[in-house]
């Protein structure tokens, strides 16, 4: 699985973190930035993750800024992107079952990085009911 990751800097060092989990999971990382913890306007990280996926150079994306809540507003404003703030276990596993999600969003500042890997763990181990939902994920794109 390819997968696009990127953070703003109050992500920086989480992005970092998951990138090493993700490679010693085997994972096809594409570090899209940014390389530091100097400030940076996330939404520039979200279009690129954003476009990545996208275009299919990535099977998901992963979006890290201080909350979580800003650059996943912006992924979702790209049509195709369907961007989920993963913060409790439950909405790990139903961001994929009911809303087949392809960015995962975290906060910087606001989980720990054994959160994150668990949601993400729960996320790729889960399955999408796409006869239940699938009509509606038709709709956010309308």
């Amino acid at each position: 699985m390819k997968i696009a990751l990127a953070a703003d800097h109050a992500g920086y060092e989480i992005k970092n973190a998951i990138k090493d989990y993700l490679t010693q999971k085997n994972f096809e990382v594409s570090d899209l930035g940014t390389n530091s913890d100097k400030s940076v306007d996330y939404p520039l990280y979200a279009d690129k993750v954003a476009a990545f996926v996208l275009s299919q150079k990535a099977d998901l994306g992963i979006l890290v800024c201080g909350t979580g809540i800003g650059i996943s507003i912006r992924a979702n404003r790209h049509k195709g992107i369907r961007a989920a703030l993963l913060y409790s276990d439950e909405v790990a596993v139903m961001a994929k079952q009911h809303n087949n999600a392809n960015v995962l969003v975290f906060g910087g500042r606001t989980m720990a990085i054994e959160d994150i890997t668990r949601r993400i763990e729960l996320f790729l181990n889960s399955q999408f009911e796409g006869e239940r939902h699938q009509n509606r994920i038709d709709l956010l794109d309308k």
